[in-house]
């Protein structure tokens, strides 16, 4: 993408979030936020003192903000490696799509603030936990994604390979996977801007250091500032993994944006 044409795409939503933290700058100023909420005025940060809070505690905020990168990493790495390889398992086997299907699912009606804490116990206050609420979280999206990607490649399609002698592998190779990249790096972007909210959760359970931990601090001390500070970081953290993973797919998997614009066309 251009850069006129990027900037072309971001200036109404720029223009919005300039009008939004003007409205929260003036309503916490002058208290009227506040005594909506039924709050003390500390208790309501502006975004001047959560600038301020960034400036002044980066260096808290980084070395918390570096731990918690390193967690949603390696958990988005585990998600995606189990998530594609469960995917492709379930499409080449009937069998065990049909035994294993509904557990994939039912891996999603976990509620991931109650596992947590059983987590932690058992496995200690290391990374461990936190790495594996990240991929619970993060595996449902990229291994469905992945598993309707490769559903789709036409039978008209899968015929002509078998007729020239194409096995089943050289199938999935040659067909079946570039068709599914789309889907599963689309899952996967659904999974980065979700996974910072695994990563919290298990530093809630139990850490030591983390983005996470610092907002426990933060809210026991009163540090509202501080503790909204902490949320940008994290919400930084997760749009910049969503950039990254939507530059990798126009990169290597353009053919995905070339099918939806002649979608779109043809919609017309």
């Amino acid at each position: 993408m251009k850069p006129r044409a990027a900037i072309a795409r971001l200036w109404p939503a720029a223009l919005v979030l300039v009008a939004l933290l003007g409205a929260w700058q003036l309503a916490a100023s002058s208290g009227a936020l506040a005594d909506g909420l039924g709050l003390e005025p500390f208790l309501v940060p502006s975004p001047a003192e959560i600038g301020e809070s960034l400036w002044t505690d980066r260096d808290l905020l980084v070395d918390n903000a570096r731990v918690t990168l390193g967690e949603v990493l390696l958990g988005f790495g585990a998600a995606l490696a189990l998530g594609v390889a469960t995917a492709v398992a379930l499409h080449l086997s009937p069998l065990v799509r049909r035994v294993s299907y509904p557990l994939v699912i039912a891996s999603q009606t976990i509620p991931v603030i109650v596992i947590a804490p059983v987590l932690v116990v058992w496995f200690g206050f290391g990374i461990g936990p936190k790495v594996a609420i990240i991929a619970l979280i993060c595996f449902f999206p990229i291994a469905v994604n992945t598993l309707d990607g490769l559903g789709t490649v036409p039978a008209e399609q899968r015929r002509l390979l078998r007729s020239l002698g194409a096995g089943r592998w050289r199938l999935l190779a040659m067909v079946e996977a570039p068709t599914a990249l789309p889907f599963a790096l689309s899952g996967a972007k659904i999974a980065a801007a979700v996974a910072v909210i695994g990563a919290v959760f298990g530093e809630w359970a139990g850490a030591k250091e983390g983005l996470g931990h610092l907002m426990l601090v933060d809210n026991a001390q009163l540090e509202v500032a501080r503790l909204f500070a902490a949320i940008v970081w994290l919400s930084a953290i997760a749009i910049a993994l969503f950039a990254c993973l939507s530059l990798i797919e126009r990169r290597i998997a353009w053919w995905g944006e070339v099918a939806e614009a002649d979608e779109r066309g043809g919609a017309r």
